[in-house]
């Protein structure tokens, strides 16, 4: 956790979109979604980015309540 947003690092390069595709990669694999069910709402070309996934925050906190504990 970095404040309130979530800090990870992404080995691809911000070329062709391969940074944002890795940023998505990453979170279907990390909540056990389909890519299609994750997207980018904003910071296509920012380092920060917010990132929507097609679940419901109760399953998020179900799976990683750490992330949202205070």
């Amino acid at each position: 956790m970095h404040g309130e947003a979530l800090k990870v690092r992404i080995g691809a390069r911000a070329v062709e979109g391969a940074a944002n595709e890795a940023v998505l990669a990453f979170f279907s694999k990390l909540l056990g979604v389909p890519k299609r069910d994750v997207g980018l709402l904003r910071g296509e070309k920012s380092r920060s980015k917010v990132v929507w996934v097609d679940l419901p925050l109760t399953e998020v906190e179900k799976r990683f309540p750490h992330l949202t504990a205070e």
